[in-house]
């Protein structure tokens, strides 16, 4: 019978700040590190295209399961999760894993990849007074498992994860003690990540990402106001929503897929895309998201005075099970009894049962951290612009990216902010 691997992500976004590991180191200094961030890897900003390239595959199959329903989730964390847990797959397991993240493996070896993930982690981990980004992930494994000291090395050089022994036996107390570490990692904000473990359950792999970020620009919290938010053609609700006046912000009008961008600055290196598409657009603009996309919008921003730019605050949750998502991106043998994770404890009988991906998403005036955010304001346009508004109550999109990186760390639909 096959022993079953679940696989959880949790995220939490507070939008209007990542914590990493504050060392930021990748592990002791032994000849297997050496041999592993010392070669090729990808770089950065290779990585990020490529990321956006599974962000936005998975969100089109998200959008086709659950069309009128909000959607949030973190690329990054995503991916990351699924590239450590390829550590310890082999054959078409592992090439059917790499393959669905968007690699070449023809262009782009195995273990660049992995170098590539740790550096852009070290990255992420750097210590940074206006912005907090926290990600990490943990193993627990059935104690009477051993794990193969090659997989344990290279987790914690690459990927800084370390494994913990749990008494799959005991059912209730491992569950207790995954979602007690999920809920400390996660400042107590999703405390219920597993919310069943199976018997035939031997190894939970965790991977999560906290984000608090301060707007740069932040609203004021008198000027926040009932409004109308349009779901549809026919049904309003009424939310809170934020508002500021001429504000000086990146900004783009996107003719050939109608719809509007506005770019947000937090405090340090992070920053929130917008997407307003006009009314009845959403399909056309969800069927065009691509990698060339997102390039194209960040390469046509410009800074422009918007007179009155109104944003609902918000809060949503989603809960997703991947596996039922993530054989339509190709990743299907990690599920079945032709899974070979060998790479981990030496068995072939192990698979992966349940990809658990929980997100949290705060969108608020200033942030948690009273403070106030220095408003830099570009006035490099000296010609005068007609009034300009933009309301931003219908369905958009959002998406927040490490600055430095260009990571996609959470993408989000919001068709009801409330």
């Amino acid at each position: 019978m096959s022993k079953v691997l679940a696989v959880g992500l949790v995220l939490y976004g507070v939008s209007p700040s990542v914590l990493c590991q504050k060392d930021g180191t990748l592990g002791r200094n032994t000849e297997f590190q050496e041999d592993w961030t010392n070669g090729t890897k990808v770089d950065s900003l290779t990585l990020a295209s490529i990321n956006t390239d599974f962000a936005f595959s998975l969100y089109k199959e998200l959008a086709l399961k659950i069309p009128d329903k909000n959607i949030v989730f973190s690329p990054f964390s995503i991916s990351f999760a699924l590239a450590f847990l390829s550590l310890g797959a082999s054959s078409n397991t592992l090439q059917e894993i790499l393959e669905g993240l968007k690699f070449n493996l023809t262009e782009t070896p195995e273990a660049d990849i992995h170098r590539g993930f740790g550096h852009l982690l070290h990255m992420l981990s750097q210590p940074e007074d206006q912005v907090q980004i926290s990600t990490g992930s943990a193993m627990f494994v059935e104690k009477r498992l051993p794990i193969l000291a090659e997989f344990k090395e290279k987790a914690r050089v690459l990927y800084q994860a370390e494994a913990s022994s749990a008494d799959f036996q005991q059912r209730h107390k491992t569950k207790k003690l995954i979602n007690g570490y999920v809920s400390k990692q996660t400042q107590g904000k999703i405390k219920d990540l597993i919310s069943d473990l199976d018997n035939e359950t031997v190894m939970v792999l965790v991977n999560y990402i906290y984000f608090k970020g301060k707007w740069k620009t932040p609203f004021d919290p008198q000027d926040t106001f009932q409004s109308k938010f349009h779901l549809d053609k026919k049904t309003t609700v009424m939310v809170p929503m934020m508002n500021i006046e001429d504000l000086t912000t990146p900004y783009f009008r996107d003719e050939e897929l109608s719809c509007s961008v506005v770019e947000l600055k937090y405090t340090g290196n992070a920053s929130a895309l917008f997407i307003l598409p006009d009314e009845g657009k959403m399909q056309q603009l969800e069927v065009s998201l691509q990698p060339e996309t997102l390039r194209r919008w960040k390469d046509s921003l410009r800074p422009r005075m918007i007179n009155e730019l109104y944003v609902p605050k918000f809060s949503i949750s989603t809960d997703y099970s991947l596996e039922n998502i993530l054989p339509q991106l190709g990743i299907r043998e990690v599920f079945s009894t032709q899974a070979d994770l060998s790479g981990i404890t030496g068995a072939k009988n192990l698979n992966v049962s349940q990809v658990v991906h929980k997100a949290v998403l705060d969108v608020a005036e200033t942030g948690t951290e009273a403070a106030a955010a220095t408003g830099v304001k570009c006035v490099a346009c000296c010609a005068k612009l007609s009034k300009m508004i933009v309301r931003l109550n219908r369905p958009f999109l959002m998406l927040v990216s490490e600055t430095n990186t260009q990571m996609s760390l959470f993408l989000a639909k919001i068709i009801n902010p409330k």
